[in-house]
C-alpha cells in the first residue's frame, strides 16, 4: 500500500491525489515534523491525533489508527525534499497553508520550538510553496487560538 501511494508522490508528474492518500500524506508530514528533533513527544502524538479528528472528522479511535498508518508511511517516504515535494504537486494550496497550521501547532505543542522543527518547518513551508510571511502568519494564528 505505502510503496504504491509513494510511487505515485515521486512520479514525474503526480496527479492530485484521492482524499484518502492525500490525508495520509499530510499526516505523515505531521509525524515528520514532531520527529525531527529525535523527541516524539506524547502531547505532540496527542496534537496529531486532535488535528486529524478535527480536520478530516474523525473518531479518536480513527484519528489514532491514521496516524499510526502515517508513523508507517513517513519511516518509508524519501527524503523531506522529495517528500514534501511530491505532496506540493499532490494537494491544493489551500490544503498546504493548513498543512503548515497544523505543522505549527505540532512544533508548538510541547511548548518548546526546537532549533531542529524551525529548520525542517522552514524547509518544508518553502518546498510546499509557502513564503516565509504566510508561514508566520499561519504561526501567530496557532499561537492565538
Amino acid at each position: 500500500m505505502f510503496a504504491d501511494l509513494l510511487r505515485r508522490l515521486t512520479a514525474p508528474q503526480p496527479e492530485r491525489l484521492p482524499d484518502p492518500d492525500a490525508r495520509l500524506a499530510l499526516t505523515a508530514l505531521l509525524v515528520r515534523i514532531a520527529r525531527s528533533d529525535n523527541d516524539y513527544s506524547a502531547s505532540e502524538i496527542d496534537r496529531i491525533d486532535r488535528i486529524c479528528a478535527a480536520r478530516y472528522s474523525l473518531s479518536p479511535f480513527e484519528a489514532t489508527a491514521l496516524r499510526q498508518e502515517a508513523e508507517a508511511l513517513e519511516a518509508a517516504a524519501p527524503d523531506t525534499v522529495r517528500f514534501t515535494r511530491a505532496i506540493k504537486d499532490a494537494v491544493s494550496y489551500e490544503d498546504r497553508i493548513a498543512v503548515i497550521e497544523a505543522l505549527w501547532s505540532v512544533v508548538l505543542a510541547d511548548g518548546v520550538r526546537e532549533q531542529e522543527e524551525d529548520a525542517v518547518l522552514r524547509l518544508v513551508s518553502n518546498l510546499l510553496g509557502i513564503s516565509d510571511r504566510d508561514s508566520a502568519l499561519a504561526r501567530q494564528r496557532v499561537e492565538a487560538g
